[in-house]
């Protein structure tokens, strides 16, 4: 496993070395400047970080309170260190990060999702580890507890430094509700019922991304734990794919697939939001996340944005963003300063009282003040059995996640039947994962 993991890694670097032509994209907040150089200019140490939102087109509220965290280091430090952005999208945010390690230029500072996607960065010695820093000044126990740190951890060491707490959940318009006569579900067949009455009421049911895959997969990782996949016993061959339980799983997903928007196959993650938070449709399947992006773009829409669990199931699909440090970075100290600047208690309060997400740290924060989403999201939280991944980042590498995601399209868009699905796992999973 461990010879197939790291004969993974040196292929996506390889593959990445392609794209080195692509540099930075989206708008900057400051000339880029990268590790290989002196890290100094006029006597200021000069470091990068990489974001996957423009922040100076965003109207997410989370990506515009990190444009306040870079603005407030900035003028705190000037003169001793300077933070430039680089910014592009999400959805090609990894290929041009992998693209500036395969240069050399790995920014000192750079976001990323726990899971395999950090463990590429960790396993070749990209992401730096942080203990040393986290001991300092007492900063490590600014955090509720260590166990936050838990899908940052490798063999004992953290790289990487959780910045919030999210949930994916069922975002749902309740005027719209109310106006088909419905409930919120608390079951399967309650869910498939309510999105036939609101079809019949004239509303769009569902809006969610196919073009964005993992926007999928996520529904499909819900339907998943409702079969009882096991994913751990996949990976060491103790269970198979094809014992029903995703097929059974796909086949769910095609019935709720009927009650998607039109244009759900090529939409794109922000597009499909928009169709939300535009009272285009009654129900959005989304991270909590999206709550700074809904009421970032219509604040007018929050008080008719209501929150629950995704039926059957007793687990919530959780992540946090992380921030790594470059292992070649020449300024550690600047980018620890820097990364505490989304920590702090300016930072953690800004996440929940105006993003809507749960912040990592033992901060006191005004929830009257906070969106409404929050607390909704809150209860759902305390509510819970416990938490588990997003499947594409829960599965033994990025490659094995992607695969899954492309296929439940295929299943979405009618090129393979549930059963093939499971069959095509089984098989992926046989030559590259046991």
């Amino acid at each position: 496993m461990k010879k197939k993991l790291l004969a993974t890694l040196m292929s996506a670097m390889m593959i990445a070395s392609v794209f080195t032509g692509c540099g930075a994209s989206g708008g900057s907040s400051d000339s880029a400047s990268s590790s290989g150089s002196d890290g100094s200019a006029d006597g200021v140490q000069e470091i990068t970080w990489m974001f996957w939102d423009d922040l100076d087109a965003t109207q997410d509220l989370i990506s515009l309170g990190y444009k306040e965290n870079v603005e407030r280091f900035n003028k705190d430090y000037e003169g001793k260190y300077h933070v430039n952005v680089v910014t592009t999208n999400l959805e090609e945010y990894y290929d041009k990060l992998n693209a500036l390690v395969a240069a050399g230029e790995t920014p000192d500072v750079f976001i990323v999702s726990p899971g395999p996607q950090l463990t590429d960065y960790v396993a070749p010695g990209i992401a730096a580890p942080l203990d040393d820093y986290l001991a300092q000044d007492g900063w490590k126990d600014t955090f509720t507890s260590d166990a936050v740190f838990t899908q940052q951890t490798y063999d004992g060491k953290i790289y990487a430094v959780p910045l919030n707490t999210a949930a994916a959940c069922c975002f749902y318009n309740t005027e719209m509700f109310e106006k088909a006569g419905v409930e919120v579900p608390k079951n399967w067949d309650e869910m498939l019922d309510a999105c036939e009455k609101l079809q019949s009421a004239g509303f769009t049911p569902i809006t969610i991304s196919a073009g964005t895959a993992w926007c999928l997969s996520m529904v499909a990782g819900y339907l998943c734990e409702a079969e009882g996949v096991d994913l751990s016993k996949l990976a060491d061959g103790s269970a198979s794919w094809e014992d029903g339980k995703l097929e059974a799983a796909a086949t769910k997903l095609l019935d709720l697939s009927k009650y998607f928007q039109p244009t759900a196959a090529g939409d794109t993650n922000d597009v499909a939001t928009a169709n939300f938070y535009n009272e285009e449709a009654a129900i959005l399947i989304q991270g909590s996340w999206a709550i700074g992006q809904i009421n970032g773009e219509n604040p007018e829409f929050e008080s008719k944005c209501g929150v629950f669990q995704f039926p059957g199931v007793q687990r919530l699909i959780a992540k946090s963003d992380s921030l790594c440090m470059s292992s070649s970075t020449k300024s550690p100290e600047a980018c620890a300063a820097f990364m505490k600047y989304f920590t702090d208690d300016t930072a953690q309060k800004y996440t929940a009282e105006v993003g809507g997400k749960i912040p990592v740290t033992k901060v006191e924060y005004d929830a009257s003040a906070a969106p409404a989403q929050l607390a909704y999201v809150m209860d759902i939280f305390e509510n819970a059995k416990g938490t588990f991944g997003f499947y594409n980042e829960s599965m033994p590498t990025t490659e094995t996640g992607s695969h899954f995601d492309d296929t439940m399209v295929s299943v979405f868009l009618g090129d393979m039947t549930p059963a093939e699905a499971a069959t095509d796992m089984e098989e992926f999973y046989q030559a590259n994962c046991r």
